[in-house]
């Protein structure tokens, strides 16, 4: 039996900070594969003196703290978890970020099993007569994502489409109000939304995924839900310049003062794609223009 759930300690290595709930390399032992390793949880800092323990939200360069996390695959139930070193690396270049040592595995419910269902995803997609796609866009605040959803999610229904638009404003109303704009926040933002845009693709569904999703990692972990082709990234691509003269909220203004704190191309990196599907020009490009492409772009795959 494999177990994938365990507290250790992880030195932290990198001038980036660590980030609960981020998705990392995880090099352990010996063994030449690579695996996926989660922190989900920062128990706590250690001090200095190394018997202080100090609440934490994450872990700066040359930090040692006490965490829980994830192993994708797991561990062997009879093997010595405690003789196991492991180094993380990072998800895109395999820079070293951290070591750990696994302290115990954590207890989960045997019990819980994957459910068979008599309707699996090809019946709902042969009765709504289309494939389940994720177009994903992705951009900077005020650079055209949810207006481009919006109207192509208009284009499909007049064609007969199943659809359904996840926005990130409407979204942080209910599933993540619990949500905040920190990293950590953001990463479990996106994870949470992949998640559900998983079901609705399975459920036969064109779904249309409107948020600025600022991190490669994440949007890395989001399209490694999907198989091949159902995950389209689109990067609707706006200079900031031009987001900030649109921006009708005055969010961009709010944040040049001070205001707002974490807002992405101001004070939070934006990271962008670097192979996306397609890519919307906006200075360029008319919302039509950009639904003709998406067109295309679904054309191609298939939907």
């Amino acid at each position: 039996m494999l177990i994938d759930q365990f507290e250790g300690d992880i030195a932290w290595k990198h001038h980036h900070p660590m980030i609960v709930g981020r998705v990392y390399k995880a090099r352990i032992g010996d063994n030449p594969t690579i695996s996926q390793c989660t922190i989900t949880e920062l128990k706590y800092q250690e001090a200095e003196d190394g018997k202080t323990r100090l609440a934490a939200k994450t872990l700066l360069t040359g930090q040692i703290g006490v965490v829980n996390l994830h192993l994708e695959p797991g561990v062997e139930s009879n093997v010595d978890v405690t003789t196991l070193p492991i180094e993380l690396l990072d998800l895109d270049s395999d820079e070293p970020l951290a070591t750990c040592n696994l302290h115990f595995p954590l207890r989960r419910s045997s019990n819980i099993r994957w459910q068979a269902m008599s309707i699996d995803r090809d019946a709902r997609e042969t009765l709504m007569q289309q494939k389940g796609k994720c177009i994903w866009f992705t951009g900077l605040s005020g650079s055209g994502k949810s207006t481009i959803a919006s109207a192509f999610e208009k284009h499909l229904y007049q064609q007969g489409r199943f659809t359904m638009t996840l926005d990130g404003d409407n979204v942080r109303h209910g599933l993540n109000k619990d949500l905040g704009f920190t990293e950590t926040d953001r990463v479990e933002n996106i994870r949470r939304v992949a998640e559900v845009s998983k079901l609705m693709v399975d459920a036969g569904l064109v779904v249309l995924v409107s948020f600025i999703s600022p991190f490669r990692a994440e949007r890395k972990l989001a399209r490694d839900l999907f198989a091949p082709g159902d995950f389209l990234e689109v990067f609707v691509d706006t200079p900031l310049e031009e987001c900030e003269r649109r921006d009708v909220k005055g969010l961009y203004a709010k944040a040049r003062r001070g205001e707002i704190k974490n807002f992405t191309g101001i004070d939070s990196a934006y990271e962008a794609p670097t192979d996306p599907e397609v890519r919307l020009p906006t200075v360029e490009l008319s919302i039509d223009e950009c639904c003709t492409r998406l067109s295309e772009l679904l054309k191609k795959g298939n939907a």
